[in-house]
């Protein structure tokens, strides 16, 4: 039996040292007497003319300390909207509450949690788990008959190649045409769940899958970093050599995490907002993508890399169908519903803006 200080471990045991944090948290919160709540409309300068112009909701969200979640959580407050946030670790507290967000302890494996927050809210917003289908149907169930919107969060790895780093596919998706997943049964997996997530439309859920590009821009903390960024840094910083699988001629489409968020938060406002969207602003090659990484961190020219051998490092999940795959798609629906994306350009975020770690 796992053991902790001398006592035994038990999932009661856990839940009651989170809720402790959770109390700590509130607790130094609130007397801090030099707090001041941040300025959140500086953030995000149409907020508060968003928020007179909608409705205030009250959104539960999941993955509120995420890299997704968290910029997300941050634009609906600059609304106005009252989020309630789960929360795994209630060490993590402070983070949310700073955010102007009420931590829910909890994770994704507590249906009976998950569908009472869901029937509390005006709207729920799920960035913690693209693939946990458990604790969408614990939504779902939640939300079920209210006509209430539900945003689910893909990626567009679903629709990714094999082509290692070494061909520039020319296949371009678009979600006004039917997505066929591409046939890796973890990529069949994900898009089983966002179809099932469309089709809860017939029970009575606004239901809405964003398929997210390859997110860029700096996030909040505690995790403020894009997932497929950090790989490709890392295993530079260590060898002073940026790295890229095969040839780099790969390419993704990508997005900037403010203007995603935009898109979540159009998503949950506007009633006619429903199915599948791809989300993304630009594209750029993984070799772009490495020899700006090489200026930001002042290293040589970019070198191919086998995808056997960065699979060594990364594994093969990462390196040969992430980093090593094409994902090129087109964002036509979002732009129907009036999304206006303002960033352009990763390359540039990186070579100005990246933080270096």
């Amino acid at each position: 039996m796992l053991a902790t200080s001398g006592t035994s471990w038990s999932p009661d045991l856990t839940k009651r040292q989170n809720s402790l944090g959770l109390c700590n948290a509130v607790a130094s919160f609130a007397v801090a007497s030099d707090h001041q709540p941040a300025n959140r409309s500086t953030l995000f300068p149409s907020a508060g003319a968003r928020a007179s112009e909608k409705g205030i909701m009250k959104i539960f969200l999941t993955g509120a300390t995420g890299y997704i979640g968290g910029v997300v959580g941050e634009r609906l407050v600059a609304e106005g909207h009252e989020v309630r946030g789960l929360l795994r670790n209630g060490d993590h507290a402070r983070v949310l509450l700073e955010a102007g967000i009420t931590p829910v302890i909890g994770d994704l494996d507590d249906d009976n949690l998950l569908t009472a927050e869901a029937e509390r809210a005006d709207g729920v917003v799920n960035t913690a788990n693209s693939d946990h289908r458990g604790a969408a149907e614990a939504l779902l169930r939640g939300l079920r008959g209210s006509g209430k919107p539900f945003v689910h969060t893909s990626g567009t790895s679903i629709i990714g190649d094999d082509a290692k780093g070494d061909e520039l596919s020319s296949a371009v998706y678009d979600d006004t045409r039917e997505v066929v997943a591409d046939s890796h049964p973890i990529r069949q997996a994900r898009f089983a769940l966002d179809t099932a997530v469309v089709d809860a439309a017939r029970d009575g859920v606004r239901t809405v899958v964003l398929c997210n590009s390859l997110i860029y821009g700096n996030g909040r903390p505690p995790r403020p970093d894009t997932v497929l960024m950090i790989p490709l840094v890392e295993q530079a910083r260590d060898s002073g050599v940026v790295r890229v699988v095969g040839k780099g001629v790969n390419t993704w489409s990508n997005v900037h995490v403010d203007d995603m968020a935009a898109l979540y938060s159009i998503s949950l406002s506007d009633s006619t907002a429903g199915g599948f969207y791809f989300v993304e602003n630009g594209e750029a090659s993984i070799a772009e993508i490495g020899a700006a990484i090489a200026d930001r961190l002042g290293l040589g020219p970019v070198e191919p890399w086998p995808w056997e051998k960065a699979a060594e490092v990364w594994g093969e999940g990462l390196a040969r169908f992430a980093l090593g795959s094409n994902s090129r798609v087109r964002a036509s629906r979002a732009r129907e519903l009036g999304w206006k994306p303002e960033h352009t350009s990763m390359t540039d975020w990186i070579r100005e803006d990246m933080r270096v770690w």
